[in-house]
């Protein structure tokens, strides 16, 4: 176990434990925190308390944080649909519904999973957990992922997403109808403060940019095409939240009344990047999964 001692600043005061402890601690929720509670790791000021324990300014809190356990990848034969591979890299067209890399309590019939499968060189700066993963879509997005085979390709491809010359386009289906037919979202993203289990705009967020394009008009609906400048989590959907253009079906930053579509209508359609052996640039292109297409057959002829 590793010890970590926390003191309580004026701006927590009042909070329940396991609220100020995930707000100070992000890799920490609030049903971990819970659980240690209950198991009596979590003291404080050296006495032990209750999940609704408010904190004062001035606690001291000390946590016994458990060692990880040692997690094993199973390689699982998922049937993934490779749109590109050589030596080097692979792009996958990933289905709606799919997790990309495992992660405690949910290890099998991920991404990864299926990869370790498919291939056996893949690169390991991520670790255990994420080999060859350099970049990520939402479980219940679609669409193109560059994965990296070996370690340099993996630095390359990093590097061109820090660089922002990375090529991602995707197609989204928001509510409301958006009059111009193209614009930019600069707004800096970071963590709610309300909600600790969702992303927002916030002041102090990490800079983000997504540019985006109108396709089609459907009544109460907008089809648009958003290209990513940067890629914090859950950018597309943010943004277009922000703007007051929420995306169809999306249960965590959309309307409660939308369409139940499984997920939010979101398709990661066009990925290109610089090959890191060849230096050639690379893009590629998937089509609307079938489901997307029907929902906007649909909404044409409601139009």
């Amino acid at each position: 176990m590793t010890i970590v001692t926390i003191t309580i600043e004026q701006e927590n005061a009042g909070e329940r434990i396991d609220k100020a402890l995930s707000t100070i601690q992000e890799d920490w929720s609030r049903s971990q925190i819970a659980t240690w509670i209950t198991d009596g790791i979590v003291k404080v000021n050296g006495e032990d308390v209750k999940a609704k324990y408010k904190v004062k300014e001035g606690d001291v809190i000390e946590v016994d944080v458990p060692d990880p356990e040692s997690l094993e990848v199973i390689p699982e034969d998922l049937d993934l649909e490779i749109v590109y591979e050589d030596k080097d890299v692979l792009v996958v067209n990933k289905p709606k519904g799919m997790v990309v890399h495992p992660a405690p309590g949910h290890l099998t019939g991920t991404l990864v999973n299926g990869l370790m499968h498919h291939c056996k060189d893949l690169s390991g700066i991520n670790g255990i957990l994420r080999p060859g993963i350099v970049h990520r879509i939402d479980k219940d997005t679609s669409g193109l992922l560059m994965v990296a085979k070996n370690d340099h390709a993996h630095h390359s491809l990093v590097d061109q997403l820090v660089n922002k010359t990375v090529t991602r386009k995707y197609t989204a289906l928001v509510h409301g109808h958006i009059a111009h037919d193209k614009g930019t979202i600069d707004a800096p993203i970071g963590r709610d403060q309300k909600d600790r289990q969702k992303q927002a705009v916030v002041d102090n967020g990490k800079h983000a940019v997504t540019h985006f394009n109108v396709m089609e008009r459907l009544g109460d609906y907008t089809l648009v095409e958003c290209r990513l400048e940067t890629g914090r989590t859950h950018q597309i959907r943010v943004h277009m939240n922000y703007i007051g253009y929420p995306l169809v079906g999306d249960p965590k930053y959309g309307p409660k009344k939308t369409i139940d579509f499984g997920g939010q209508v979101l398709h990661a359609g066009v990925l290109g990047f610089v090959h890191p052996a060849t230096e050639e640039y690379l893009e590629f292109e998937a089509p609307l999964p079938e489901d997307y297409v029907e929902l906007l057959e649909q909404l044409r002829k409601e139009a």
